[in-house]
């Protein structure tokens, strides 16, 4: 299957992330992203909830986590706390491919790969 922009309507709902930079995520991570339709942004970086927003223009994405909590968990999940909270900035696009959602920075790297939650 083919990469596709994608739209507003696809972007919006639960999404678990499944992989950071081609890597899979812990299998007891609860990382995931909620889209919706007012342009916020909410979920689980790993150990920690967060909100933000976000604009989809075109094809173009654009994240802005802005507060979250800050409890501590196991050393595996702080780790991909951090690397989640360092990459959403960094996304430019969304595309979707055999039915995931990838989120993808300027130069065309996958940073952040999620699934349907």
């Amino acid at each position: 299957m083919t990469a596709i922009p994608v739209t507003t309507n696809a972007l919006l709902g639960r999404w678990h992330i499944t992989q950071l930079r081609g890597q899979s995520v812990a299998d007891f991570s609860p990382a995931q992203l909620t889209f919706a339709v007012d342009g916020k942004l909410s979920g689980n970086n790993s150990c920690n909830n967060f909100v933000g927003s976000y604009v989809l223009n075109g094809k173009q994405l654009l994240i802005k986590p802005v507060a979250s909590t800050m409890k501590a968990c196991v050393d595996v999940l702080m780790q991909q706390e951090q690397q989640i909270m360092q990459l959403l900035p960094q996304v430019t696009t969304a595309i979707t491919e055999n039915g995931t959602l990838q989120l993808v920075d300027p130069s065309g790297m996958v940073l952040i790969t999620l699934s349907r939650h």
